[in-house]
């Protein structure tokens, strides 16, 4: 007992030491936990063994990657026709070109056999809230990008686990017929977003009938009991849509909410935070360098080219979208960071590939956990650097945009 005790609260300070350390640098706050998560573990001092969590991470980490959901589904403002189309079209096509693409490229050149590469696509097509958000926060990107790139993540991260999940009972010759896969993935999907709509409906009304000297503590503890309660039942009835149910609850209650939601949200926000902080260096402690070095350099093959790979997705997608221009597009195709479900889908199914004698499932987990490295790596320090050359930054007044002090015209020139 006291040991995991010792492994929470290293794991804590570790990610504040990074949050404080990216405060005082400017430097990316994500690529930082990932780095300090990379020190204290495995591939490091091997000072946090998550591990000896065993199967009670698996719920811990659900539970507070719900709670970041629901953040983003409170946040979740698609006002107008063009952005909700961009948005639609932009995740459509992402969803199918995106999961072929990433299985095409694990089988050919990170050398995964066809039923695990699926699973490698499926699990790549979450660009997660938990990196995404911070980097749009930290970077300062305008609104409307802002916005496209957390939809896109609030919506393919809870789609990719399912899929993921589905395509590896395929694997693992659970799922009979391929047929399958479409039917239940519309199931759990379609069933998570109706319990998590119920759940936040519910939410409202309790917390509209609230006397009016109701303090905020109150109004937080009613929300995250009920937000777990409504995640853990769906995900009981229907296995991975506690993820689709913690979002669709977070837009029910954030829609009718209205003024209440903003300050129910700034204390949301704050928890969201402290769960990104301890679970990305936790998850990362947990990668050893002897689950990467087998792939060689096919692995970070793959995963480069599935990161250049994303600018043919976005163009495709991109196609009659009169509100994306060439440098918005640009823009979009630079930032698919993987997060922490991605890291969490990628541990659990390794589990279960091992436990079944299926060969390859260090090499899937090790593939997964090098697109987090090199997505969060490459992008969290350019993205800022592209988003000021390319004029997409919110400014403060009087500030000069750093592509404007380069020459470079801005996005509205």
């Amino acid at each position: 007992m006291n040991r995991l005790e010792l492994l929470w609260g290293e794991a804590f300070f570790a990610g504040a030491s990074a949050q404080l350390l990216a405060r005082l640098t400017g430097l990316p706050a994500v690529v930082l936990l990932l780095a300090v998560g990379l020190l204290i573990g495995r591939a490091g001092l091997d000072l946090v063994q998550p591990e000896l969590l065993g199967r009670g991470l698996e719920p811990v980490v659900g539970l507070l990657v719900s709670l970041v959901l629901f953040d983003g589904g409170l946040n979740l403002r698609l006002a107008g026709r063009d952005l909700q189309r961009t948005v639609v079209q932009l995740v459509l096509v992402r969803a199918v070109l995106g999961l072929i693409g990433g299985a095409w490229l694990a089988h050919q050149l990170a050398g995964l056999s066809w039923p695990l590469a699926w699973v490698f696509g499926a699990i790549a097509l979450a660009t997660g809230p938990t990196v995404v958000t911070p980097m749009v926060q930290q970077m300062r990107l305008l609104p409307g990008l802002g916005q496209v790139l957390e939809a896109e993540g609030l919506i393919l991260e809870p789609a990719g686990a399912v899929l993921a999940l589905l395509l590896l009972q395929v694997a693992l010759g659970d799922l009979d017929r391929w047929q399958a896969v479409v039917p239940l993935l519309l199931l759990r999907l379609g069933g998570g977003v109706l319990i998590g709509a119920v759940g936040g409906w519910l939410l409202v009304e309790v917390l509209r009938r609230l006397p009016g000297d109701a303090s905020d503590a109150l109004r937080l503890q009613l929300t995250l009991g009920m937000l777990f309660l409504l995640v853990s039942g769906a995900q009981a009835l229907l296995p991975e849509a506690g993820l689709p149910a913690a979002v669709a609850a977070g837009v029910v209650v954030g829609l009718r909410l209205d003024e209440q939601a903003s300050q129910l949200d700034e204390l949301i926000a704050q928890l969201a935070q402290l769960a990104i902080t301890v679970l990305f260096p936790l998850l990362a402690a947990d990668l050893s360098w002897g689950e990467l070095s087998p792939l060689g350099w096919g692995g970070v093959a793959c995963v480069l080219v599935l990161m250049l790979y994303r600018w043919l997705v976005i163009q495709v997608g991109g196609l009659g979208l009169p509100s994306l221009g060439w440098r918005d597009k640009l823009m979009l195709s630079w930032i698919a960071p993987r997060g922490i479900v991605t890291a969490a889908v990628a541990s659990l199914f390794a589990l279960e590939l091992e436990a079944a004698g299926i060969a390859g499932a260090g090499a899937l987990k090790g593939l997964v956990f090098l697109a987090i490295l090199l997505t969060v790596g490459i992008q969290g320090f350019t993205a800022p650097w592209l988003a000021g050359r390319l004029g997409l930054v919110e400014l403060a007044p009087g500030e000069t945009a750093p592509g404007e002090a380069a020459g470079v015209p801005t996005a509205t020139d």
